[in-house]
């Protein structure tokens, strides 16, 4: 099943189930009472998701959310691909990094608009696998924990480059796509066999297969609960692979994951500053040029 949240005309959220008809409101079958948005009360309430009716009539182009548009937390790995590592000229990766936090205001839907803060730094997409709990998760260990995921999604961790903090430099408003939907495990099959692909104006930028990943999802899953409890909606995002490259004003970027969708957003820097703080020369160095790993068009 792939479930999505959206805007209805009054600007209030909701949940839709999408089928091949369209998008179909399933907001009433969700419990009033609970922490959070309806698609959080959704999962935390246990609901098994399948048993969702899908009767009701379609909404008429609904305006997409992040599948979770207020989860507690977003647990993010970082060099979380040996390739990735060479690219950046890391000495270390995730096994000795651990993960860090995005801001959940960064939180931004598919078709939504990338806001680049600065006019003088540099910015880079990173295409991703992200992971949507569906259970309060604490000291899980990792044979169980695959058992904690309500679904899996696409994102876009867009992020300056610099020596600022990392959750800084991947935390400003719009900086974190995720979406167009949350797809459940049934749908999306055996981890080992999905392949991520990014692509910016049409390029090829990023190709991977989710079974490079130094730490899978149930090892990361596993050690991010034994540090920090994962709440039902939170989102654990496994980290990219090599490829990654700067943008500009008017680049439109897609991340595709097997058997879970295609995720768009297109870049601005309308608005765009002076960087008040002192970075810009420090920090991981990423390759000079954008890095495209094939001259293919987006189809």
């Amino acid at each position: 099943m792939k479930l999505c949240s959206f805007l209805d005309p009054s600007g209030a959220h909701r949940v839709g189930v999408v089928t091949d008809q369209g998008v179909v409101d399933v907001t009433e079958q969700i419990p009033a009472d609970g922490a959070g948005g309806p698609m959080r009360r959704l999962l935390a309430a246990g609901t098994d998701l399948r048993e969702l009716r899908t009767d009701g009539s379609v909404v008429p182009a609904p305006r997409l959310l992040a599948p979770v548009p207020d989860p507690t937390k977003i647990a993010a790995a970082p060099v979380n691909y040996r390739d990735h590592q060479v690219e950046m000229t890391q000495d270390s990766h995730i096994d000795s990094l651990g993960v860090f936090l995005k801001a959940p205001s960064s939180l931004t839907g598919d078709g939504g608009l990338v806001e680049l803060p600065y006019d003088d730094r540099r910015f880079d997409q990173e295409g991703e696998l992200a992971v949507v709990i569906g259970r309060r998760a604490t000291h899980v260990p990792v044979t169980e924990a695959l058992a904690h995921v309500a679904g899996y999604t696409c994102l876009l961790d867009m992020t300056m480059r610099g020596g600022e903090d990392r959750s800084l430099r991947k935390s400003f408003d719009t900086f974190t796509p995720v979406g167009p939907h949350l797809v459940t495990p049934d749908e999306v099959g055996p981890l080992a066999e999905l392949e991520l692909h990014t692509w910016v104006g049409g390029v090829l930028r990023q190709r991977a297969d989710i079974r490079d990943l130094i730490w899978g999802i149930p090892e990361l899953i596993s050690y991010v609960s034994s540090v920090m409890v994962l709440e039902p909606g939170d989102i654990v995002t496994s980290g990219t692979p090599a490829g990654v490259g700067q943008v500009h004003d008017g680049d439109d970027v897609v991340v595709e994951v097997t058997n879970i969708g295609r995720l768009s957003v297109t870049v601005t820097d309308k608005g765009a500053v002076s960087c008040p703080t002192r970075g810009k020369d420090k920090g991981p160095k990423p390759p000079a040029e954008l890095t495209p790993v094939a001259e293919r068009t987006c189809v």
